[in-house]
């Protein structure tokens, strides 16, 4: 058994290809660089809404010390799976796409892979359209309405998104680094004249309340966790980039930190914001906090900056890297491909309120498959391989890892078949039954299975 801690020297794996895996001199991600990604990440519309949610019809769900424990609870759990599937890509350099073969094999992962690019492509064009939106917005503020078109800013918006993905991760960390600085920023001003403004209305609907303790508030850790779901999935498409040296005690912080600090407070802000103006959309409760002819071009910005730095990290990424996979296409030409497909994805017709129900469908469906797959990831890594393999043998083309796994996806299938009996808690309904059903058929199925070399079961 080779040492999985080295990185590959096959001469058939091409030294352009960002698929392979990349060494330590080419790791360019230092701490707070990896932790403005997910302060970038973190704030954005979709997260405030999410923190106004346990505020229903003026009425908190949770109060403030149960929506902040639910909260914490979650961010520690997303920690946990954070470091723990990072850990392939931190010590091998390989991306996901790579790191699925393990389990997968080379055409079960074509299948695999796909339940983590394609809702990331249909979100990064939802995110894009939302931003577009609100670019638009700001044309028509500074041209005072001579120009209003949100084709065209969501057209802009996803070639600049194009153009600064094209230089891969050097590009995110300083899109990240800015955007970490100027959302944060916006989240803080929001949250200080909600504080100075309205303490004693949110005192009254959402600090002082009784709230429960009981099922609703393990339904909100589940929601605040199924927020990560996809993104922890591929936690190695972001551990590879990062420098060596860390940990995985400091890796965990470096995404406890920025999560408890991004996360935490834009769902903070969305309850409070909900509490004060009644508004469970963030995009209207906004102007209804400021009476400020400039508050649309606040909220503009806001939008336009967390749309980008969310597809940046979680959107676009991934998906390119399964284009390379089924095309071996080059980096550049992925990106601009998972641009345009982003950009067909109808999001104009997904954002409108009389398709809510069937995009929430999409959501349930999709995240069904999220809790088995990084379960499977994880029980093969950690249990089966006992965090050893031959990094050289998933670059060949008929090695081990060539075909498919039917052990992996039968095990993915009825988990997340389970994980339908009760949707509310799919992600670790699915969790749980992948990492118990995936090694008893491994151990009991397919005998003869070439995927159990290199296992406890060989």
């Amino acid at each position: 058994m080779v040492d999985h801690n080295s990185n590959t020297s096959k001469d058939n794996v091409d030294k352009n290809d960002s698929l392979r895996p990349l060494g330590e001199s080419e790791r360019n991600l230092g701490a707070l660089g990896y932790m403005a990604l997910w302060v970038g990440d973190g704030v954005n519309m979709g997260n405030m809404t999410l923190g106004a949610s346990v505020v229903v019809v003026g009425v908190a769900t949770l109060n403030v010390w149960q929506t902040m424990a639910a909260a914490l609870i979650a961010i520690g759990i997303i920690s946990l799976l954070f470091a723990l599937n990072d850990r392939v890509g931190y010590r091998t350099g390989i991306p996901y796409v790579t790191q699925l073969k393990l389990s997968f094999g080379s055409k079960g992962t074509l299948i695999s892979s796909l339940l983590r690019a394609i809702p990331a492509v249909i979100w990064y064009g939802i995110q894009s359209w939302i931003g577009g939106t609100a670019l638009n917005e700001i044309f028509k503020i500074v041209s005072d309405g001579a120009f209003d078109n949100v084709a065209v800013g969501f057209i802009i918006l996803l070639i600049i998104q194009i153009l600064l993905s094209m230089k891969g991760f050097e590009s995110i960390k300083w899109v990240e680094s800015v955007a970490s600085v100027v959302l944060m920023g916006i989240v803080l001003t929001v949250f200080f004249i909600l504080i100075k403004d309205h303490r004693a209305e949110i005192m009254d609907t959402w600090v002082s309340v009784e709230g429960t303790w009981g099922l609703a508030f393990f339904g909100y850790i589940m929601v605040f966790l199924g927020n990560y779901a996809a993104i922890f999935l591929s936690a190695a498409d972001y551990s590879r980039e990062l420098k060596t040296g860390y940990s995985d005690t400091k890796r965990g912080l470096l995404y406890f930190l920025p999560i408890v600090i991004a996360y935490g407070s834009v769902i903070a802000v969305g309850a409070m914001l909900a509490t004060v103006t009644g508004y469970t959309n963030p995009a209207l409760g906004l102007p209804a906090l400021f009476d400020n002819v400039y508050v649309d071009l606040f909220i503009s910005v806001f939008i336009v900056f967390g749309a980008i730095a969310v597809n940046m990290v979680a959107n676009i990424v991934t998906p390119t890297y399964v284009i390379q996979l089924f095309t071996k296409l080059n980096y550049k030409i992925a990106v601009t491909i998972t641009g345009l497909l982003a950009m067909v994805s109808f999001p104009w017709v997904l954002v409108q309120d009389d398709n809510a129900k069937g995009l929430d469908m999409f959501v349930l469906i999709y995240s069904a498959f999220l809790g088995p797959m990084v379960a499977i990831l994880l029980v093969e890594y950690y249990l089966l391989r006992k965090q050893k393999f031959d990094v050289d043998e998933l670059y060949e083309k008929e090695g081990q890892f060539t075909g498919v796994n039917p052990a992996a996806l039968i095990a993915m299938l009825v988990a997340a078949a389970l994980a339908f009996i009760f949707v509310d808690l799919a992600w670790i309904i699915g969790f749980v039954s992948a990492a118990i059903i995936y090694p008893l058929i491994t151990k009991f199925a397919f005998k003869d299975s070439k995927f159990k070399k290199g296992t406890i079961y060989e």
